[in-house]
């Protein structure tokens, strides 16, 4: 408010007239900034300013300076700029006609995790190798950060990416905002599926799939979240192919967990349901699902009322009492949870698509059942290395 009150004092000698048309000229200069600086996903510079016009008339210039802040807030919180980047140049040309294939990925506390660095390395550098898309297409990875691992992942995603033959954007985002948002909704699930205060998993961001429809714009309808320690041995495009595999009701895209951890976690369960498939391996069992390789069909997830009405904390805590759950990996303890009763919901991904590594089952007392679950024929896309497991150099 203090830049209106110096513009209005200094041009006082000028008429009512000069002094409004000037201030008018002025938002619509800020407006144009907030428009190139945070992008045009949502309005047109047109839009804005017809707003502008209109809240001039009824709120005079004080409502258009809130609203032009108003609108740069809206903009920075979604993070959502349409320009494209090739190669390392911007591209201004993207609008309407660009498609828009958009992948999430964590990236927090890298800067006190080198290993994590190394990860991001191999996971970039195979996808970059192996993508190809079509002229109309852009990959816009997003990374749920803070800001000391931003600072790292600026420059080192740069060098990752230079040279890609696609176009692609990068777009961070604050990873506290994120947490704030999700946390009502989550709240519930941290107590059931974390492995205690102060655990890895017991942040809300890591059930940031569970509620991502709820706190993403409406724009965003479609959405991959990828773990770092993936290995693309085949084109990333293909993953986006599997939405159209949906089957009416699915909302998400997942694939099974390859080890017996839900054999162990629904023990008791599984001791009074002997004829129960809970747990047991594929392809007849449940074996719960790995949220490695994830595909979100945000839109669906927004419309699906039995989706939505898992989300209560009351039914998510009978659920848990039911099938005495209690889980320790987050996300995809809650999808395991509820697929046990509601396998509509999920479209599972081949197990090549999420091909997971880790053994630590094998040696901790499940070595008679384990390769019921590990084994997975057909060619890898995907590598998983769980539970730091080393990726094939192949």
């Amino acid at each position: 408010m203090g830049l209106w009150r110096k513009v209005v004092q200094s041009k006082a000698k000028f008429t009512s007239f000069r002094s409004y048309q000037f201030a008018l000229l002025l938002a619509a200069a800020l407006a144009v900034f907030a428009f190139y600086y945070f992008g045009s996903n949502h309005e047109n510079f047109s839009s804005t300013t017809r707003r502008m016009k209109e809240s001039q008339a009824g709120k005079g210039l004080q409502g258009d300076a809130q609203l032009v802040a108003n609108l740069s807030e809206k903009k920075a919180a979604e993070s959502l700029p349409s320009a494209a980047v090739v190669n390392g140049q911007t591209d201004n040309s993207v609008g309407d006609r660009t498609i828009q294939l958009h992948a999430l990925m964590m990236f927090t506390k890298v800067d006190k995790n080198y290993a994590l660095q190394e990860k991001i390395t191999v996971a970039i550098k195979s996808m970059v190798k192996h993508a190809v898309l079509k002229d109309n297409e852009m990959l816009h990875l997003h990374f749920v950060s803070d800001a000391p691992s931003k600072k790292i992942g600026d420059p080192l995603l740069q060098k990752l990416l230079q040279g890609a033959a696609f176009k692609y954007q990068v777009t961070f985002h604050d990873v506290d905002a994120m947490t704030q948002k999700l946390f009502p909704v989550v709240e519930a699930m941290q107590k059931l599926f974390s492995a205690g205060s102060g655990a890895y998993y017991s942040d809300s961001i890591f059930f940031l799939s569970v509620a991502m429809h709820r706190i993403m714009p409406a724009e965003l309808t479609r959405i991959v979240q990828l773990d770092l320690d993936l290995k693309y041995m085949s084109n990333i495009r293909d993953l986006f192919e599997e939405f159209d595999k949906f089957q009416p009701g699915a909302v998400i895209a997942i694939a099974r967990e390859m080890q017996p951890v839900y054999r162990h976690t629904f023990w008791q369960y599984r001791q009074e349901n002997p004829k129960t498939k809970v747990g047991d391996p594929p392809p007849d069992g449940l074996p719960g699902f790995n949220s490695g390789v994830m595909l979100l069909n945000l839109e669906a997830m927004r419309r699906s009322d039995l989706y939505n009405q898992l989300l209560d904390a009351e039914k998510v805590r009978k659920l848990a009492e039911e099938y005495h759950f209690k889980g320790h990996l987050g996300d995809q303890d809650f999808f395991t949870l509820i697929g046990m009763e509601h396998t509509e919901l999920f479209h599972i991904l081949d197990c090549t698509t999420n091909r997971q590594l880790c053994t630590w089952w094998r040696d901790h007392g499940y070595a008679d059942v384990f390769d019921l679950y590990f084994k997975c024929n057909g060619k890898v896309k995907i590598y998983h290395g769980n539970c730091n497991t080393p990726i094939p150099d192949n």
